[in-house]
């Protein structure tokens, strides 16, 4: 398969992306990364000092697909901020599935293992993980403001939540089946709401 050199370092992430998700990141050797993504050895070498700087590109790259989503879906001013943030989170059960749905599972899939492993890649999932937090809060601050959503810090709420789905997220794994995230979802709604303290 002919790669164009340009698009060569995003195919790698991409590949190691998929790999990273479905065998965790200690387990896809280069060697494994390098035939599924059918690449020369000194393709990695020449965009990647090393795995650990490779797992560093794949998460901030995650990250940056991530917010991009987020912003197609909260730049919707046609719904308030409540409606905004419930349409993510809807979207979040509907990838759930029971199983590691590659749109939430880095971040579960990750965390553990690469805390102890690698405090770059710790550092990257932090870094990410807090400017979703930080997109999540500005988001509740309009709900605020517009009327719909009735907590008083968006930020400790944001936090709060953010901490709230990913714990469901892993539990959800661990189940195999979507009724800690469905429990998230109503969680949320409560609390968004000021019918449930935080």
């Amino acid at each position: 398969m002919k790669i164009d050199p340009l698009s060569t370092r995003q195919h790698i992430l991409d590949v190691g992306y998929q790999l990273i998700v479905e065998k965790g990141f200690s387990n896809v050797g280069l060697s494994q990364l390098l035939s599924k993504a059918e690449v020369p050895k000194g393709s990695f070498y020449h965009y990647f000092k090393s795995k650990e700087c490779f797992g560093e590109a794949v998460i901030d790259d995650y990250f940056s697909g991530y917010r991009a989503r987020l912003e197609g879906l909260f730049s919707d001013k046609s719904l308030n901020g409540y409606e905004r943030l419930i349409n993510y989170w809807q979207k979040w059960v509907d990838l759930s599935h029971g199983v590691c749905g590659s749109h939430r599972c880095l971040v579960v899939k990750l965390s553990g293992e690469v805390s102890d492993l690698s405090e770059a890649m710790r550092l990257s999932l932090l870094n990410g993980a807090n400017s979703i937090i930080s997109m999540i809060a500005l988001v509740i601050q309009e709900g605020i403001n517009d009327g719909s959503i009735k907590v008083n810090d968006a930020k400790a709420a944001s936090e709060h939540l953010y901490h709230l789905w990913v714990g469901a997220s892993l539990m959800t794994k661990l189940n195999q089946n979507t009724q800690c995230v469905a429990q998230a979802f109503m969680m949320t709604k409560s609390l968004l709401k000021g019918e449930a303290p935080f």
